[in-house]
């Protein structure tokens, strides 16, 4: 984790005015928050633009911050809501960057990249909240507390969400590739 001290002291510290006390939040976030906008979005420039947005709207609103929730929760929720936006704005023009490990021989490399893109096709028909919390779990790791608190509802519907997306891409997986 980058240095710079406790979330919430780096908070108080921007709202006493100490405008260098944001820089190691951005730099702490920036990537984790980039790469949900682009599972999100799938264009590098557009989750760039989410990625900052969300930036500023933290900083504007860095006194809304409820303390008894942590500091990146509340952010993500800032993220996720831009992205939830744009994709509302826009309909779905290229798949989802899926990172699949590469094989050891050509003929494995051929079954990844199929099944990476079999992913791709899959992912991007889900809708935004079912796709989202696939991707915090699978490519984020992060926890049913964690997307509990980064989506603002409760872990039985983070639950519930992730079990029906889960059986949607298998059900999409198992039918025969065009």
């Amino acid at each position: 984790m980058v240095d710079g001290g406790d979330d919430h002291e780096l908070v108080d510290r921007c709202l006493r005015g100490d405008l260098d006390a944001f820089a190691p939040l951005v730099a702490r976030y920036q990537k984790p928050l980039f790469n949900v906008a682009l599972r999100m979005v799938r264009d590098r420039e557009d989750a760039r633009d989410i990625t900052q947005t969300t930036f500023v709207k933290a900083y504007e609103k860095l006194r809304s911050f409820d303390r008894q929730h942590r500091f990146f929760s509340w952010i993500y929720r800032i993220a996720v809501n831009e992205c939830l936006n744009f994709v509302s704005r826009r309909r779905p023009e290229r798949p989802l960057l899926v990172d699949m490990p590469a094989a050891d021989d050509p003929e494995r490399d051929a079954e990844a990249s199929e099944l990476a893109a079999r992913v791709q096709d899959a992912l991007v028909t889900l809708t935004p909240d079912y796709r989202l919390v696939v991707i915090l779990r699978h490519f984020l790791d992060l926890s049913y507390v964690e997307m509990s608190e980064a989506l603002l509802i409760p872990e039985k519907t983070v639950r519930s969400r992730l079990y029906t997306a889960r059986q949607r891409l298998a059900e999409i997986l198992r039918s025969p590739a065009p």
